[in-house]
C-alpha cells in the first residue's frame, strides 16, 4: 500500500536514503540558523526589541540541524553533500524570496520593509515545516530511533509559526498591512513551486537510492503535480491569513538544550 507511513518508513529503514533525507534536512535548518543569526544582527532600531526572537527563531533551527545530524551519527552515517535541485532554500532565494544573501552579509543595517519581508517568508515557509512535521508526528511520534526528535522539532516549527502569525499581526496594526499582504502571496506562490520541484527531486533520488519500478515512481511524481495543482488553486490561501496564535510570545526565552541529540 503507498502511504505517506509506508513512504516514510522506507526511507528511514534504508541507510543510504536516511543519510539522503537528513543531509538535506540538516543544511535548510543550518542555512536558516545562519539566516536568522544575521537577520537579528541588522535589525532596525525600531525593531530592536524582535532581534532576542530572532536570535532563538535561529538557535532553534540550529538545534534541528544538530539533531538531523545525530541521527545520521547514530547510525553510523556521515552527512552527504545536499543535490542543488534538492536545496529548498537556495531556490527559494534564487526566485527572489525572502532576503538574499549579499543583503545579509553587507553589514547594511536593516529596513522595517525587511523585517516584512523576513517574516512574510517565515510565516510561509514555517506553515509548510509545521504540516510536514505534523505528518511525520502523526506516524513516528513513538518510533524508537526518531520519535523523540520528531516530537521535539515540530513543537518548535509550531512555536516559530505562531510567532510570525503574532509579528506580522503587530507590523500590520502599525501600518504595513498591504506590504505584507503582498509579500505573502508573492511568498506562497513562489513557495508552492519550489515545493514541488524540491520534492519531485528529493523523490526521483529516493527512487533511484530504493529501486523503485517506474510504475511506482510516476505514480508519486503525479501525486506531487495533482498537490501542486490543489495548492495554485486554493491552497495557497492558507499560507496567506493571519490569526492571532494561541501560543503567545512563543519565542520570548532561550532556546532549549539538547544535550541527547547534539
Amino acid at each position: 500500500m503507498l502511504s505517506a507511513r509506508s513512504l516514510f518508513q522506507e526511507i528511514v529503514d534504508h541507510d543510504e536514503s536516511f543519510r539522503l533525507f537528513c543531509s538535506i534536512a540538516a543544511g535548510g535548518e543550518a542555512q536558516g540558523g545562519w539566516e536568522n543569526a544575521r537577520i537579528a544582527a541588522l535589525v532596525p532600531e525600531t525593531e530592536r526589541a524582535l532581534a532576542p526572537r530572532i536570535t532563538r527563531h535561529g538557535a532553534d533551527e540550529d538545534k534541528h540541524g544538530r539533531i538531523f545530524n545525530a541521527l545520521m551519527r547514530n547510525r553510523g552515517l556521515e552527512p552527504v553533500p545536499v543535490p542543488p535541485d534538492t536545496d529548498y532554500t537556495m531556490l527559494l532565494e534564487r526566485r527572489g524570496i525572502g532576503l538574499a544573501h549579499e543583503r545579509l552579509t553587507s553589514g547594511k543595517q536593516l529596513t522595517t520593509h525587511d523585517i516584512v519581508v523576513y517574516l512574510a517568508h517565515s510565516r510561509v515557509t514555517e506553515q509548510r515545516a509545521s504540516e510536514q512535521m505534523r505528518l511525520l508526528g502523526r506516524h513516528f511520534a513513538d518510533h524508537p530511533g526518531i520519535g523523540r526528535a520528531v516530537r521535539m522539532i515540530s513543537h518548535d516549527e509550531d512555536n516559530h509559526l505562531a510567532y510570525c502569525h503574532e509579528e506580522l499581526l503587530r507590523l500590520a496594526r502599525a501600518g504595513h498591512g498591504r506590504a505584507i499582504q503582498r509579500a505573502l502571496r508573492e511568498c506562497a506562490l513562489a513557495e508552492i513551486r519550489v515545493h514541488r520541484d524540491v520534492s519531485l527531486a528529493v523523490m526521483d533520488r529516493m527512487g533511484r537510492i530504493l529501486g523503485w519500478s517506474r510504475g511506482r515512481s510516476l505514480l508519486l511524481a503525479a501525486g506531487i503535480h495533482a498537490g501542486y495543482a490543489w495548492e495554485r488553486l486554493a491552497g495557497w490561501h492558507r499560507m496567506v491569513s493571519l490569526t492571532m496564535p494561541e501560543r503567545r510570545d512563543a519565542l520570548g526565552g532561550p532556546a532549549a538544550p539538547v544535550p541527547e541529540f547534539a
